[in-house]
């Protein structure tokens, strides 16, 4: 079992050898036997699961040799992707992307702990693209408790147009956030790099030695008391990035029980992705794609609003 903010007693550990100074972390986990591979090695260190010297590292990082790595494998052997019935929807679809109407409790992709039951799982023949044969198609992600709309591409010459669109911030996501406390302006934006925390590294913040450039802008929807409901919308797209900066600003999404506001009035995460709309990649139209809230948040909002 791993300790909070920490990797587990039992990991793997590995001294890394002199000639090995140089070599980038993720090509050296992926020599590792018990590892296997660069896409699992990276999925490693995008979970937090694999440490140099105690501290989490980007993929890129270059060793110099000498140092301690340190990586919870799970105990999970890769297997061959099969088709699972994953609770989804298509609000959109043709030849070359889906746009995905994600529930929350969904996880996007198979990643340590969880190797079933992923949204990938439930599209098993309907997506393709890219080199993660864990990840056909998968060009952005949504978190597990997050709920709503995700593009998906079916063919690899979609799949990099899309992460084109992506680099560029052509693709909007607005987002429907629940959050403690009332927003000093009606809109504002937020611009603060984040990465994973200095001292847990199952949590990304502000206070990392990987940052990341992150901006985030949102503007009131409605003042509910002491709570507010916000349209925020993501000009990047790093993970956890909204949950973190409107924690960071003193607005913390309701339900988020990890950086923002427990509520026994809810059991998820209040945060939806409402909203998708981009060019699309290989058809000169613009796709845009909305989705309601959900039965349990708009029944939460209802109380909130009482």
């Amino acid at each position: 079992m791993r300790p909070e903010g920490g990797i587990a007693s039992d990991a793997l550990k590995v001294a890394v050898p002199a000639e090995a100074a140089g070599e980038r972390l993720d090509r050296f986990l992926a020599s590792l036997p018990e590892v296997g591979s660069r896409a699992a090695a990276e999925r490693l260190l995008e979970a937090g699961a694999a440490v140099v010297d105690g501290t989490p590292r980007p993929k890129s990082h270059r060793l110099e040799g000498g140092e301690q790595v340190e990586v919870a494998v799970p105990e999970t052997v890769a297997r061959e992707l099969e088709h699972e019935d994953v609770p989804l929807a298509i609000a959109y679809e043709d030849e070359h992307l889906l746009v995905v109407d994600k529930p929350a409790g969904v996880v996007v992709h198979p990643s340590p702990g969880h190797s079933t039951g992923t949204l990938v799982h439930g599209l098993v023949g309907l997506a393709a693209g890219g080199e993660d044969e864990d990840r056909p198609g998968i060009v952005h992600r949504l978190d597990r408790d997050t709920s709503g709309l995700l593009v998906v591409a079916r063919t690899q010459e979609a799949y990099e147009k899309l992460q084109e669109l992506v680099r560029e911030h052509a693709l909007e996501r607005r987002y429907k956030a629940l959050v403690r406390g009332r927003p000093r302006s009606l809109t504002g934006r937020i611009e603060a790099p984040i990465g994973r925390d200095r001292h847990e590294p199952t949590r990304h913040s502000l206070d990392t030695d990987t940052p990341r450039e992150a901006v985030t802008h949102f503007e009131v929807e409605r003042l509910l008391g002491r709570h507010a409901l916000l349209d925020v919308r993501l000009e990047t797209g790093r993970t956890h990035q909204i949950r973190v900066h409107l924690a960071a600003i003193g607005l913390p999404v309701v339900g988020d029980p990890v950086y923002g506001a427990p509520d026994e009035r809810l059991k998820r995460q209040f945060l939806h992705a409402w909203r998708l709309a981009f060019p699309h990649p290989l058809a000169d139209e613009r796709v845009e794609v909305e989705s309601p809230l959900p039965p349990e948040l708009q029944s939460a909002l209802e109380r909130f609003a009482s």
